[in-house]
């Protein structure tokens, strides 16, 4: 009866509305309230939203008839899902786990390349590369490469992909590391250069090393940085090393204590 209520109470095409605003735990928890809610939130309409805002690689805002693209229902099947999901909504989930199931394949990649808490540049873009193939969407990103219980270079990873591969604007992007509690997360990046030629000698190759915030490379305060990383090992700079920054000890003196005198 009081379900019914409700469902009277609200228009249909306000309800649609508010359904179709929210994001995909919040229509699915909606859609346990009621029948009439249930009905509301799996709505193929509202789900080919959800699937083109979050894959848009995908063209699937450029198909001409509504037509739901084909999926493995036996993949959710596997993942101890409900098999007869159907539609829009059937094709979201199993896409979801197909991009879980390729964010754990270049975790696990970059955990192999990450030697003393270290990765060499071609190895990191090697990642970079797999994911652009894969066709991450800056919503994949988010949810399985900003996590906190995860190396900050996979941190990194997944924000530079976003700002140099995907394009995504940076106020997006801060906001994104900021909900997740990875903002403040630094990563240190070296690089060397060859020696400058002077008066017929070969200076000695430089070394140079930089400090940032993800905070920081997300507002572009350190281009240089994001410069070097999206380039590589090329020209004059002949190798790329990121790691986590270590914590910056504060200086401390011991002070010999003073013999008293007798008097």
């Amino acid at each position: 009866m009081k379900n019914q209520s409700i469902q009277n109470s609200v228009p249909s095409d306000i309800a649609f509305k508010i359904a179709s605003l929210l994001q995909e735990l919040d229509l699915c928890a909606l859609g346990s309230c009621s029948r009439f809610w249930r009905e509301l939130c799996g709505s193929d309409y509202i789900w080919a939203g959800l699937c083109r805002n979050r894959w848009p690689a995908l063209g699937l805002d450029k198909e001409e008839s509504f037509a739901v693209p084909k999926f493995n229902a036996h993949q959710l099947q596997q993942q101890h899902l409900d098999s007869t999901l159907k539609g829009w909504r059937g094709f979201y989930v199993s896409k979801h786990y197909e991009m879980a199931s390729k964010a754990d394949a270049v975790i696990h990649f970059l955990e192999q390349c990450i030697s003393s808490e270290s990765i060499e540049v071609n190895h990191y873009l090697v990642a970079m590369q797999n994911m652009s193939s894969m066709q991450f969407g800056f919503k994949d990103v988010v949810v399985f490469f900003f996590k906190r219980n995860l190396h900050v270079l996979l941190n990194l990873a997944g924000l530079h992909y976003c700002i140099a591969w995907l394009g995504v604007p940076a106020e997006h992007v801060i906001e994104a590391v900021g909900r997740c509690k990875i903002s403040d997360r630094q990563i240190c990046v070296q690089w060397w250069k060859l020696g400058r030629w002077l008066y017929g000698f070969r200076l000695r190759d430089e070394s140079i090393s930089r400090r940032a915030s993800l905070r920081d490379l997300a507002m572009a305060k350190e281009q240089e940085v994001l410069d070097v990383l999206y380039r590589g090992a090329i020209h004059e700079v002949i190798r790329v090393q990121i790691s986590a920054a270590k914590p910056v000890s504060s200086p401390w003196s011991c002070q010999t204590p003073t013999p008293e005198t007798s008097g």
